[in-house]
């Protein structure tokens, strides 16, 4: 992204070196963080002086560009001539190949000086916290920066600041308006594995003629987000126009958030926020709740998991976390409600994109052996948002959700919304590569470890490959037999087996009888 620094934001070095070397594209997947590299021996800047400083500034006409600054050796990254971008940095800069761009060492945003308030304890105002996250948006922090404010923000967040930090992620991208006096929507705060409602509830709703312009978010460190799944079925890449076009003719879609660009300094957060762990519940209500105000939702419902390896593990928390989201919706002018529900087990039989892709559309089409408990919790949340409805009567919700299923008129609208936002270019297919994960004894399941299951289904390689994660046969109170299997993993090459294979074996994410007693093997 182009990013158009105002003059307030950059304090120039007129006694530093700057000077002009061609664009080389590098490469280098540096995940959200802009990175350029400069040769050692480059004929028009110093490395000794650029040394000590993490940033440097590219201009070319209006366009300015932040960048953490790497110097190398090897002059395959960059001749002497040439300064080498990593691909974000050389997508958002939008230049050719060879375009000569001025280069110089760049202060730092004047943001930061009030992330350094926020580390010793102060309360940011309103305005501060909108110039953070407007540097955020525009790529100006380097991934260390943004770390320095998030863990600034775990330690304390007053309500005024997290409606300001709400209200700001909301307004630094895209902002839909509907023509709707009602616009509904859904979210889960996440890590329960193939927990896939949003594809079943979305057609449920929209064929009952309520609108649910639904944005889905990938995944970062789970096996599958609603939107890698619903890409199996159907492209999830769409614009803002398309998805109004959409949702206009279909009353609903399941599209990926970060196209429509969705409080983008959100995706810029968690990007940092997941590898460290860090998910307060301050951060989580300001990110889900920018998301859905810049979405346009006026009626939300919130859905919390409880379990022992769920993000919530108690009522307290989970009470807690209530109060922010309702606060937060009152003060925005949002219906918002939250409920808790099951979070001691994944829900449905697969973990993966085209397992639990399979899972929706058995569910969607009635079939015999569709998993009862993705159905069931589908049913409940979409009785929630068809109660908004004014023209339906109060408590009808859940027969109507049932009939539209039982009907196959969600069905029907769940292949109108696919034909719509039109044909997907993945593989439908398993990976070829499995084993089985089998008892060692008589007994009868007594726990799944969410967690491990969502770590074991990366490890095989999903979301990456769609086809790969794990087909569950045994859930919490199933009795199994000694040698009978509980769950099957999907792998496409053989190092991502072994891999899970060695993890399965070691730890499994099932307890029988209370007790760790499973093993690992090929099946045939």
């Amino acid at each position: 992204m182009e990013t158009q620094l105002p003059a307030a934001g950059l304090s120039m070095h007129p006694d530093l070196p700057h000077s002009q070397l061609k664009i080389r594209r590098v490469r280098l997947d540096t995940g959200r963080e802009n990175v350029v590299v400069v040769s050692r021996h480059s004929k028009a800047l110093r490395a000794e002086i650029f040394r000590g400083f993490s940033r440097v500034e590219l201009r070319r006409g209006g366009k300015v560009l932040l960048a953490t600054l790497l110097i190398t050796d090897d002059d395959t990254l960059a001749a002497s001539d040439e300064i080498g971008l990593s691909e974000p940095a050389f997508r958002r800069f939008a230049e050719a190949v060879g375009t000569p761009v001025t280069v110089r060492p760049a202060s730092p945003p004047e943001s930061l000086e009030a992330v350094r308030a926020k580390i010793r304890g102060r309360t940011l105002s309103q305005a501060e916290i909108g110039a953070i996250i407007s540097d955020l948006a525009h790529y100006r922090y380097s991934d260390m920066e943004i770390a320095a404010f998030l863990i600034g923000s775990a330690s304390f967040i007053t309500s005024d600041e997290l409606l300001a930090l709400t209200g700001a992620m909301a307004q630094a991208g895209t902002q839909l308006i509907w023509p709707n006096p009602v616009v509904v929507d859904k979210h889960c705060i996440g890590g329960i594995p193939g927990n896939r409602t949003s594809m079943v509830v979305v057609p449920i709703v929209a064929a009952h003629g309520l609108p649910i312009p639904k944005t889905s978010s990938r995944a970062i460190t789970s096996p599958a987000g609603t939107a890698d799944t619903m890409e199996v079925l159907a492209r999830v890449n769409i614009g803002v126009e398309e998805m109004k076009a959409i949702v206009s003719s279909c009353n609903g879609c399941l599209i990926w958030g970060g196209h429509v660009n969705l409080s983008p300094a959100d995706d810029v957060l968690i990007s940092v926020e997941r590898p460290l762990s860090l998910d307060t519940r301050e951060q989580m209500v300001a990110s889900i709740m920018s998301k859905k105000i810049a979405a346009g939702s006026t009626h939300l419902l919130i859905d919390i998991p409880v379990g022992p390896t769920a993000k919530v593990s108690g009522g307290v928390e989970a009470m807690r976390l209530r109060k922010l989201f309702e606060f937060v919706g009152d003060r925005f002018g949002r219906s918002v409600e939250v409920i808790t529900t099951d979070g001691s087990q994944p829900i449905g039989n697969g973990i993966g994109p085209v397992l639990e892709a399979n899972d929706v559309m058995a569910v969607l089409g009635n079939e015999p052996g569709a998993p009862r408990d993705l159905r069931e919790k589908s049913l409940r949340l979409a009785a929630h948002l068809l109660e908004y409805d004014p023209k339906l009567r109060g408590g009808a919700g859940y027969a109507r959700a049932r009939e539209l299923l039982d009907s196959g008129a969600a069905l029907k609208q769940m292949q109108k919304i696919i034909d719509a936002q039109g044909p997907s270019t993945c593989s439908n297919e398993l990976g070829p590569l499995s084993f089985d994960v089998k008892a060692m004894h008589d007994g009868i399941v007594s726990a799944i470890d969410c967690l491990r299951l969502n770590r074991l289904a990366r490890t095989a390689g999903a979301p990456l490959d769609k086809g790969a994660g794990i087909r569950l046969f045994k859930k919490i109170g199933d009795r199994v037999e000694q040698g009978e299997p509980l769950y099957r993993v999907y792998t496409f090459d053989h190092p991502e087996h072994d891999l899970v294979a060695d993890a399965a074996a070691e730890e499994t994410g099932y307890l029988v009888n209370g007790h760790e007693a499973l093993q690992g093997t090929t099946a045939p």
